[in-house]
């Protein structure tokens, strides 16, 4: 299967349908299904659900006890499965089926024109509006046959499996293990879902039927998020609609995909004719969140489930080629699209720094805010080290401690503009800090000469000691301010240079005392920072002026000198585009996934500029477009980068774990040697990668 095939990539596509029902017209139906089960055969789908009873109608009451009825659900299910035959869903459909002495309200599966499994419904609601015990008994009996014959069905070996015990797992779709369920089944206290899913299945299907009332659309999305989150699942969810007897009640038709409480896709209710919502759900990402997730299994072993279900293998055969891929794919993993979720995620990022630096504070001065250290800080005028600097200017507000108690300072050396500078000059003395400029240029000048540098002898040799010695008196400068002052120095560097380890190590600003950026990602940072403005953090002249800036300045270290007209030093020409970079640590970090599973959902995600959302705020002269040999490139210098430089992560300072994406902290998140090798990493992307 190549490259460009999502279910090369641990997806498959699925789909929860809906239609008009011709009510007590079993042929009819099965004919329309198979119409809707074609169409999802044409995009590639490899699971496709319908309603609940979608073969008869829900809402036929007594009819529903008839033999001329029931006998035309079982000519209908052969019906849908010849005409489905040379089709590659795996179709579960609803029909009420004679067993023994009663009638179940079941789910039928049918693949490749072979009917494969049987599921009645466990619970029947008999309250309010629902009278279904009437005709139908309960499917959680533990007395109801394993199997069941139907002399009219194409099956394989003459018995179809029966019961609520049953998974259908695709042999060739590694993690495509389905459960079905039915309506009334998801809303009881402890749903076959959860039992299923800790016994295997990953894709959870809710056939209903339920009636439409008010408030009740967003009751149905209450618990399929719920369900999908508490069962690492994917949980798709396919309403009865339009057709069905409107009597008493009313159906809107809703159709709906969760994946671990993230709404892949849903169509709109009360449609007059058929609705697909058609998505490709992460069958990696449910297997790995298992795995890291010990309680999960430990619930598992805790209830005694497991071996008692019963596989029912099918084999998908999925399409090759490019198919797209469905599902939201975001540019930026840790930056969410929606206004109202961005606004809230800064929110509550910049609240934890915020804290995290005020209970700092507080535990060195022993519990009284009085005796807090002082922050030290440099800044420079750029991104980070302007966040760091706000988030420390609100920390001593609520400690009621005067802004003086910061004491920043500028530190220019060789490569500093003036931009850059005056920038860090205005937001300090507009947040009113205590602030000093201290040129380092001569302590740079004396060392470089010490080391035998030739840039000691004004050569313009700008190497990579050039740089550190920089960076390396600026951070030893601060130290000695905070020890000579009472202070601690407050670390400005970023999620993202962490993992890339861009950053001089020791006596640079690898080190500090509290790294307060730590757990945030370069591309959330611009973001917290219009957050900042937006919502009137600083109501003082001149910040907010300052801060619009700031966020139009090229990310550069600013350490080697350019001459007229040249392009200033930038760091994502030396190392790569942070958005690409975050788009990997993402992947690699929170997901576990390969490169090549990362570099296709890059290539998704950046291929088109016009395609998909681009977060709030993100600047249109900024948006751009990568290709795959681009995304391949830099994917390699991410991971070299990221094993090479495991040892300075290793020793870093403190700093708050802001975002669920992960944090890097040997104490939290992320534990790995230093002396560990990028080798079948990047074997991995080279092999699996096109060029």
């Amino acid at each position: 299967m190549d490259f460009s095939s999502l279910y090369r990539h641990g997806f498959a596509r699925i789909a929860a349908c809906t239609l008009p029902v011709t009510i007590a017209d079993p042929a009819a139906n099965a004919r329309a299904i198979a119409v809707e089960v074609r169409a999802c055969h044409d995009d590639g789908v490899a699971v496709a659900v319908f309603p609940e009873l979608s073969l008869s109608g829900y809402a036929i009451d007594d009819l529903l006890l008839q033999d001329v009825l029931l006998d035309a659900v079982d000519d209908a299910v052969a019906l849908l499965a010849e005409l489905t035959a040379d089709l590659l869903p795996l179709v579960v459909v609803g029909a009420p089926l004679r067993v023994g002495n009663r009638l179940y309200n079941c789910a039928v599966a049918i693949h490749r024109g072979q009917v494969l499994a049987v599921v009645p419904k466990a619970y029947l609601p008999n309250y309010r509006e629902f009278y279904e015990k009437r005709w139908f008994a309960d499917g959680a009996d533990d007395s109801l046959p394993a199997t069941i014959v139907r002399p009219g069905w194409p099956t394989e070996f003459g018995e179809v499996p029966f019961g609520t015990d049953l998974l259908l797992d695709a042999t060739d779709v590694p993690g495509l293990t389905v459960h079905i369920e039915v309506c009334e089944d998801m809303w009881v206290p402890i749903p076959p879902s959860a039992q299923a899913a800790l016994s295997g299945a990953t894709v959870q299907l809710n056939l209903s039927a339920s009636p439409i009332t008010v408030g009740r659309a967003e009751d149905r999305h209450l618990m399929a998020r719920s369900a999908s989150a508490r069962h690492n699942s994917v949980y798709a969810y396919a309403a009865a609609s339009f057709g069905e007897s409107t009597t008493d009640l009313s159906w809107d038709g809703m159709t709906m995909v969760y994946e671990m409480g993230d709404l892949l896709g849903q169509t709109e209710r009360f449609p007059h004719s058929a609705q697909r919502t058609v998505v490709d759900v992460d069958l990696d990402r449910l297997r790995q969140e298992r795995i890291r997730q010990g309680s999960f299994d430990d619930n598992r072993r805790a209830l005694g489930l497991g071996p008692e279900v019963r596989i029912v293998e099918f084999t998908v055969d999925p399409p090759s080629g490019d198919l797209g891929l469905r599902r939201p794919h975001d540019r930026f993993p840790f930056v969410p699209d929606d206004p109202a979720r961005l606004h809230q995620d800064c929110y509550e990022a910049y609240n934890i720094q915020v804290s995290g630096l005020e209970r700092r504070m507080k535990a060195i001065g022993g519990g009284d805010a009085s005796k807090a250290p002082k922050i030290v800080i440099g800044v420079s005028g750029g991104l980070d080290s302007t966040h760091a600097l706000i988030v420390a200017a609100k920390a001593c507000d609520r400690l009621a401690l005067p802004r003086t108690h910061i004491l920043a300072f500028t530190l220019p050396g060789f490569a500093t503009s003036a931009h850059t500078k005056n920038n860090a000059t205005l937001l300090a003395e507009a947040l009113g800090v205590t602030f000093e400029t201290v040129d380092i240029t001569a302590m740079a000048t004396q060392l470089l000469k010490d080391l035998g540098h030739p840039a000691g002898r004004g050569e313009p040799v700008y190497d990579v000691t050039f740089e550190n010695v920089q960076a390396g008196i600026r951070t030893d400068f601060l130290f000695r301010v905070a020890n000579q002052r009472g202070g601690i120095v407050l670390g400005t560097g970023d999620l993202s240079e962490l993992a890339l380890g861009w950053c001089t190590y020791g006596v640079g600003d690898q080190m500090s005392h509290y790294g307060v950026n730590a757990g945030v990602p370069k591309t959330l940072m611009q973001h917290l920072i219009r957050w900042v403005i937006s919502s009137g953090q600083f109501e003082e002249a001149g910040v907010n002026e300052t801060l619009a800036s700031i966020l139009n300045t090229e990310i550069s270290p600013e350490l080697i000198p350019v001459g007229e007209g040249e392009k200033p030093q930038s760091t994502e020409d030396s190392i790569g585009p942070y958005a690409l970079h975050d788009f990997t640590l993402f992947g690699i970090l929170r997901r576990g996934y390969r490169p090549s599973k990362v570099a296709f959902m890059a290539h998704h995600a950046w291929r088109d500029v016009e395609a998909g959302l681009w977060p709030a705020g993100y600047p249109e002269a900024d948006r751009t477009a990568y290709d795959l040999p681009t995304i391949k490139r830099w994917m390699g210098v991410f991971l070299r980068r990221f094993f090479a430089h495991q040892f300075k992560r290793s020793a870093m300072p403190n700093g708050p774990k802001v975002l669920s994406g992960g944090s890097l902290s040997p104490r939290g998140d992320w534990r790995m040697p230093s002396d560990a090798s990028a080798t079948a990493w990047l074997a991995e992307l080279n092999q699996n990668v096109p060029d």
